[in-house]
């Protein structure tokens, strides 16, 4: 099992915990936390964009000029590509970018994530980020501790709302619910601070 350092939100440390090697200590798969990533960020696309056809512009309803006699070229309708204010040819039109991907699949890429994050040091476990109101300087003391050029603070689903309140304050710093982890967070972050019952938790759910 591997160990790593509780601290408190001072960032003094004042345990260990050991975490479950098939998570937090497993051979990190660049392919699938790749697969993942790129999911999340397509699905994140809202696909409205739209041209008009030919089919859709105004005009058209007639041939602009006989077909022959009068020297210029042959031309069907106004609605051609070609013309001003024509429709465009193979333009984009809505769509889903969205792709589906196993569970089993997900949960690889997240422990992957974890377990990179373990491997150089990035995973800070937090004892409690429970705070008595919203103090954004305390947040911001724990992160400039382990000197966090970005973060991800990952607080129990359903609590600890001053701690989430205190780190969206914080610029390049991002509160989520444990419930709300994923791998291209984990990825985009060089920090991921995680409370300890958000940490059990995961356990509960990728072990």
């Amino acid at each position: 099992m591997t160990q790593v350092a509780v601290y408190n939100l001072e960032g003094a440390q004042v345990g260990e915990i050991e975490l479950n090697d098939n998570i937090f200590n497993r051979q990190v798969n660049v392919p699938v936390m790749h697969q993942a990533a790129t999911l999340f960020l397509a699905s994140q696309r809202r696909g409205t964009h739209a041209t008009k056809t030919r089919a859709m512009v105004s005009g058209g309803g007639r041939k602009p000029w006989k077909q022959k006699g009068t020297g210029r070229a042959r031309a069907g309708s106004s609605r051609s590509p070609i013309w001003r204010a024509g429709g465009i040819t193979f333009g984009p039109s809505p769509r889903k970018y969205g792709f589906s991907m196993p569970r089993k699949l997900r949960r690889v890429a997240l422990a992957s994530a974890l377990s990179d994050k373990v491997q150089n040091g990035n995973l800070i476990v937090v004892d409690s980020l429970d705070m008595e109101a919203p103090k954004t300087k305390t947040m911001a003391g724990l992160l400039g501790k382990f000197e966090a050029r970005s973060a991800l603070v990952v607080v129990p689903s359903g609590a600890c709302e001053n701690a989430v309140k205190s780190a969206r304050n914080i610029e390049k710093a991002l509160p989520v619910e444990v419930t709300s982890m994923n791998t291209y967070y984990v990825l985009a972050h060089e920090k991921l601070f995680i409370a300890k019952d958000a940490l059990s938790w995961l356990e509960g759910v990728l072990g």
